[in-house]
């Protein structure tokens, strides 16, 4: 049993204890601290994606208690995966903070950050339902004082609303797992993966409501509607940094839809069949086009990049929906793509609300922004990959979502959907770039001709100061991810077409959990309809 399994979630949280101890009123060890903690993690993410790159699942037992009675982590394809996505974004939101002085205008941004991994981290790797809602819980309360970092009305409104929302969340969560616990007498995953699989179909009410219910559960973590309305608001006031890594949060449900869907509740299980064609892939398409619509309708830059991760969440959950190895590898690649394009464009759009002095981000008339042909390119590309034009890699993971969706009974309606939501975000974020930067220059001109006016008055700001670099290497480095995630497609979809046989197929999974020095699995193909396996105790042949 390694250890290096649980080190991404022990690291962050001893890392926000040391800050708040020993560093809480020196911001210079804390910003150190802070990036080398987020280094090492990320060396740390990415050996364990390395081991399990080759289809190893390894288990770690807390406390070495046996499972299904100790907690246990889970490290296979899937969950490094994520590990290794959220370690990489990060150090460059982490570095952006501290270039652009985020850290500095509120208390404790540091420690909060680290626990806000710490939940992140430990919500992917568990392998036990409760501690998934004890890892969700940590997350939210970590991101509940980031979301009002710095104050303000405004920030402290949407907070409340995000509070409330996720709050409701998490008592369907607690009634879920009360509901299941109540039917098998476990919450361990594996074992879950078992025993449902026995229950008999005709007294199985219990277990359907329990199904039901963490879809509701993971639907408002991944702001589906119609349990999206906490999302704008909560994003578009959030603090730049604070945005950036909450584009890895709503993964965080479409993560606990693949896990849960595909081992506890598998696509053949007959207790929940046609729950995502009837209720998922509907509502996935809505959610897609109501986002996209959002980013037509906004006035403000950074609500339509809010509205924009709805209707990208309502893009990766049409792939969910769809329920087969290649809906689940476009599913995994449109959430990789989406998590750096999202958090680079939330990070743009603090570039241009500093920039644009008084203007900000209403879409209004203003003087071009400093810097204007670096952040312009920066803002055209990061607006392709969001939008899904080519060559960049949303356009390819909407080619995959497309082609996976030719195995579903609503193919049209997804291609229909995918293809004009793509269409009308062109056109929003079009007319959001023309606004900012072309028309800026217009503007200019008439100042130059005008220069009492009282637009000049409002716009004009002192460029003299020397721009900071850091926020542009974050944001550089992120769009460079993207642009790598394009160029190295073919060895990406491969590995996660690989990840998602993985997760089709559970009894290596459950194998892994359930066994222990001793006792050997004998997989029992006769009926392959139920995926069931037996258990046969041996003796130590030493």
């Amino acid at each position: 049993m390694t250890h290096w399994i649980v080190a991404p979630i022990v690291l962050p949280a001893m890392l926000a204890a040391i800050l708040v101890l020993v560093a809480r009123f020196h911001i210079s060890l804390q910003r150190i601290l802070s990036v080398a903690g987020t280094v090492v993690l990320f060396a740390i993410a990415a050996g364990l994606f390395w081991q399990a790159s080759d289809g190893t699942i390894s288990v770690y037992q807390l406390g070495h208690w046996q499972a299904p009675f100790g907690v246990v982590l889970v490290a296979d394809r899937l969950s490094t995966l994520m590990v290794l996505v959220t370690a990489t974004l990060a150090p460059l939101v982490l570095l952006y903070a501290i270039g652009s002085g985020w850290d500095t205008r509120g208390q404790h941004f540091h420690p909060l950050y680290q626990f806000q991994l710490m939940g992140i981290m430990g919500a992917f790797l568990t392998g036990d339902a409760f501690n998934l809602f004890v890892f969700f819980e940590v997350l939210l309360i970590a991101s509940y004082g980031l979301m009002i970092h710095a104050g303000g009305a405004a920030r402290l409104r949407a907070g409340t609303q995000y509070v409330l929302y996720n709050l409701l969340g998490s008592t369907l969560f607690l009634f879920a797992l009360g509901t299941i616990y109540a039917q098998t007498g476990t919450l361990n995953m594996a074992d879950l993966a078992v025993r449902v699989a026995e229950l008999d179909p005709a007294n199985s009410a219990g277990i359907r409501v329990a199904a039901v219910l963490l879809l509701l559960v993971f639907a408002v973590k991944a702001a589906i509607l119609p349990l999206h309305f906490w999302l704008p608001s909560s994003y578009a006031e959030a603090p730049a940094p604070v945005a950036a890594l909450f584009a890895i949060m709503t993964k965080v449900g479409a993560y606990g839809i693949i896990r849960t869907y595909t081992l506890i509740f598998p696509p053949d299980l007959e207790i929940t069949q046609g729950l995502f064609d009837t209720w998922l892939m509907p509502a996935a398409l809505l959610t897609l086009a109501l986002g996209m619509i959002g980013v037509l309708g906004a006035r403000r830059i950074d609500r339509q990049v809010a509205f924009a991760v709805i209707g990208s969440m309502g893009m990766l959950l049409s792939a969910v929906a769809v329920f087969t190895p290649a809906g689940i590898t476009a599913a995994l690649y449109y959430a990789i793509h989406s998590t750096f394009a999202t958090a680079a464009l939330f990070l743009l759009v603090d570039v241009l609300r500093d920039r644009r002095n008084a203007v900000g981000v209403w879409l209004n008339d203003a003087v071009p922004v400093t810097g204007g042909p670096l952040v312009a390119g920066m803002f055209f590309v990061a607006a392709i990959a969001m939008t899904g034009l080519p060559p960049l890699s949303g356009f390819v993971g909407k080619l995959l979502i497309m082609d996976a969706a030719r195995e579903s009974n609503l193919v049209w309606w997804v291609w229909g959907t995918v293809l004009v939501g793509s269409l009308i975000a062109v056109v929003g974020f079009s007319r959001a770039g023309s606004q900012i930067f072309w028309r800026a220059h217009q503007v200019a001109s008439a100042q130059e001709a005008d220069p009492e006016s009282e637009a000049n008055e409002v716009n004009t700001k002192d460029n003299s100061a020397p721009e900071p670099a850091l926020p542009m290497v974050a944001i550089g480095t992120l769009l460079a991810l993207l642009v790598a995630l394009t160029v190295f497609a073919g060895p990406m979809t491969r590995n996660l077409s690989a990840t998602a046989a993985q997760l089709f197929n559970t009894d290596p999974y459950i194998a892994a959990v359930l066994s222990k020095p001793g006792k050997t699995i004998k997989d029992d193909h006769a009926d392959e309809a139920a995926h069931d396996a037996t258990y046969t105790d041996t003796e130590e042949g030493h």
